[in-house]
């Protein structure tokens, strides 16, 4: 691992035939639970939560991890799916030698996030997963229709493929990424039975006009336990942030908005 700063050291973690960048934040010696965070499709940990990580990383250890094709991790001549991903990103904790985690997953990295507490609920210790949905009914139907429509032309100039660009191991690869991404396995869908069983506290943030439609994200809630009368029956462990004039793509954008409500959840 070679150190950059004090704050953030980084470092090329083994996992199969793959080399995951990994970044670590904060002191090593914080108290309490480190913080996992994973990013969304044709993002990286900057573009997703660059602006994040300061408050993210006061007071504790925050471990950011490139998915596969994306930032400085390579591609393999593997499809996505949250399940491959899922195990990517136990390998990677295996790697740092860590047992348990709060997780943070945006979009992509939300469904990877709800498969690790799902399929290892011993890894996680609270889970935020922001504009995801557990089942494909819970999202709106023209959000997958563009994504499979995606080509290097239509983003062009973005932030996103000036970073791909800049960072991949094979730069070249951009149009094959948005043909994986377009194409992602997040599976069936969970029951609503597996939602009910997750061991782990959750906090599901959405946009009010996001990809992920609100009625999907009041039902993940109440699986979760939420959506009581707080003053009589107490407040739920799990709980709901929907975050106002907010997008899909910009689902993480109101950086103290995000920060008070994932960091007060977190530190609850």
């Amino acid at each position: 691992m070679s150190t950059e700063t004090i704050a953030r050291r980084t470092g090329y973690a083994p996992v199969g035939d793959l080399r995951m960048y990994y970044e670590v934040h904060g002191a090593d010696d914080a108290e309490g639970t480190p913080l996992l965070l994973l990013h969304g499709g044709l993002f990286d940990i900057d573009l997703q939560f660059g602006a994040l990580l300061p408050g993210l990383s006061a007071g504790r250890r925050v471990v950011a991890a490139d998915f596969q094709g994306h930032g400085r991790t390579n591609d393999l001549d593997r499809p996505l799916s949250s399940a491959a991903l899922a195990d990517d990103v136990v390998g990677l904790l295996r790697h740092l030698g860590l047992e348990q985690v709060d997780v943070f997953g945006f979009s992509i990295g939300g469904a990877v996030a709800l498969h690790l507490a799902i399929t290892h609920p011993e890894l996680v210790r609270k889970l935020v997963v922001s504009s995801v949905s557990f089942h494909p009914e819970g999202m709106r139907p023209e959000n997958a229709e563009a994504v499979a429509a995606m080509t290097v032309d239509m983003i062009e100039g973005t932030p996103m493929a000036d970073s791909y660009r800049a960072k991949s191991p094979h730069p070249e690869g951009l149009q094959g990424l948005l043909d994986k991404l377009g194409a992602f396995d997040d599976g069936p869908g969970w029951s609503d039975a597996d939602i009910e069983g997750i061991a782990a506290p959750t906090l599901i943030t959405v946009g009010d006009c996001d990809a992920v439609r609100l009625e999907h994200a009041v039902r993940f809630l109440r699986l979760r336990g939420g959506d009581v009368n707080g003053d009589f029956a107490g407040v739920p462990t799990s709980q709901l942030a929907v975050l106002p004039g907010t997008t899909h793509f910009f689902g993480l954008a109101r950086t103290a908005l995000v920060l008070d409500v994932v960091t007060t959840f977190l530190d609850g």
